[in-house]
């Protein structure tokens, strides 16, 4: 068995590089679904034997993609689009996306037109998510989903093997949950950065694939004994918590994440998907309670979830990572920031692009909530 920093290193490269994880993927025949950000169901994709992959776009210049995205539209749209239409995400037949913003809502056309060689499936998730036709809608739009799989990949979806799919899904969110868990009586070794390539990791690894390594991974951790850390305890939120440049930033000022409510991370892991008889009507039940910027409440549950968060893992502070551009996360913020900082809680918020910068002014900021902190 690999050593636990083996392990961790392994995740890293893969969160670091996930065209090589797809090119290996590609090479061993198998075959690839594209996941756009943030909700797509990717039990449908694994339980034909298929491999959902996320597209979280990378740090590049943006120019082909000027072609079809405003300048101000969402940076990783923007940075998905440049890298297929510069041919990065070759030997994908197709991509899933849910249209559940302004950006996302153009981005099912913009796909559709701008990269022949790969298909859209787009599908729509509601937002009264409190009535019953939500759920009979959204089973509809996910049979649709499973229709086009079976038909550009030649597959047959059966409902015994998307129960098997729910059940490897529903242990993995378990075991990232324990992982964050173990991370926080660990923070030597699990440093803001390890933390973040284990979350990411599991993005273009078959979720079968990605639970034995944490599976590993805990087992390591849960074998030695506590580090008692003595710097400061942050809460991250917003919709990633990158580049590994702004989370140095963090280890430079002796920083550590505890919790995190990143739509990137710990959102994919909090609400499981509940029990039930039909595979696709669980998969439905599921988005019905998540607690997400991106799908309506009537309350702002997201203030609890962070005073939660902060209570349970003793933390100094909430940095916000707001992604440029993204309206429903700036709109939220309005809300919540202020209410957490009603409550004593110190928030400091970072611009996070998908183009190459130096980060300097998140930099100072950072360096200036530490000193107050």
């Amino acid at each position: 068995m690999a050593s636990l920093q083996e392990n961790l290193q392994r995740l890293q490269e893969i969160a670091a590089n996930p065209k090589a994880q797809l090119d290996r993927y590609l090479k061993s025949g198998r075959q690839v679904v594209g996941c756009f950000p943030i909700y797509t169901p990717e039990v449908l994709a694994d339980a034909a034997g298929l491999v959902p992959m996320g597209m979280w776009g990378a740090q590049t210049e943006f120019s082909l993609a000027k072609k079809y995205l405003v300048p101000f539209a969402c940076p990783i749209m923007q940075s998905c689009m440049e890298l297929a239409l510069g041919g990065k995400y070759a030997g994908v037949k197709a991509v899933m996306i849910s249209p559940m913003c302004d950006t996302l809502r153009c981005i099912t056309q913009d796909f559709k037109f701008g990269v022949k060689d790969i298909v859209s499936i787009p599908f729509t998730l509601p937002q009264n998510r409190r009535i019953t036709a939500a759920i009979q809608y959204l089973t509809e739009e996910y049979g649709h989903v499973k229709e086009r799989l079976e038909e550009i990949y030649e597959v047959e979806i059966r409902e015994e093997a998307i129960a098997k799919s729910i059940e490897c899904y529903n242990q993995h969110s378990r075991a990232m949950r324990r992982f964050a868990q173990l991370a926080n009586r660990h923070l030597d070794i699990i440093t803001p950065t390890v933390r973040h390539g284990v979350f990411k990791s599991a993005w273009f690894m078959t979720k079968a694939e990605h639970l034995a390594y944490l599976r590993q991974i805990i087992g390591q951790l849960e074998s030695l004994p506590d580090y008692e850390f003595t710097g400061k305890r942050v809460i991250l939120t917003g919709i990633t918590g990158e580049p590994a440049s702004f989370l140095m930033i963090l280890e430079d000022h002796n920083m550590a994440v505890v919790g995190d409510d990143l739509a990137q991370e710990m959102r994919q892991y909090r609400t499981e998907i509940p029990e039930g008889d039909n595979g696709i009507v669980r998969l439905a039940k599921q988005w019905m309670e998540r607690i997400d910027p991106m799908a309506h409440e009537d309350e702002l549950r997201r203030v609890e979830l962070l005073h939660g968060l902060c209570r349970e893992n003793a933390a100094d502070a909430v940095i916000v990572c707001l992604m440029k551009f993204c309206d429903p996360e700036e709109y939220e913020y309005v809300a919540y920031s202020r209410e957490l900082k009603d409550a004593g809680i110190t928030v400091l918020s970072v611009d996070i692009d998908q183009q190459p910068n130096s980060y300097d002014q998140a930099r100072t900021r950072i360096e200036t909530l530490a000193e107050m902190l």
